[in-house]
């Protein structure tokens, strides 16, 4: 093999591990937005679990966390708006990556 071939391959597998990581980031924010969520509509313990997982499912419907924000907001009524949820999000997508790197150690 060439040093060229080397550093594609490497490139390659950085570029798989990085999506990767960036896919699980997504699902713990997902599942973090619906504890929170969650906790908002008085759920706790199990039913909290669940309603979480109802949120990380909801982000295959389509390209973007945009679905579940209107999943988020439809769940939480004027309990929270679009705006506050999207904010939240982000937070807590800093949150998922420091605790997947975290876990990595």
């Amino acid at each position: 093999m060439t040093t060229f071939d080397d550093r594609e391959q490497a490139f390659e597998a950085k570029y798989a591990h990085d999506a990767e990581m960036q896919f699980k980031a997504e699902a713990r924010r997902n599942k973090l937005t619906g504890l929170w969520a969650a906790d908002l509509m008085g759920k706790t313990g199990d039913e909290a679990e669940a309603y979480a997982k109802t949120v990380v499912l909801a982000d295959f419907e389509e390209a973007g966390h945009e679905d579940v924000v209107r999943k988020v907001a439809a769940d939480l009524g004027d309990k929270s708006s679009p705006e506050t949820i999207r904010t939240k999000m982000d937070e807590l997508m800093q949150v998922a990556k420091a605790q997947l790197m975290q876990e990595l150690k």
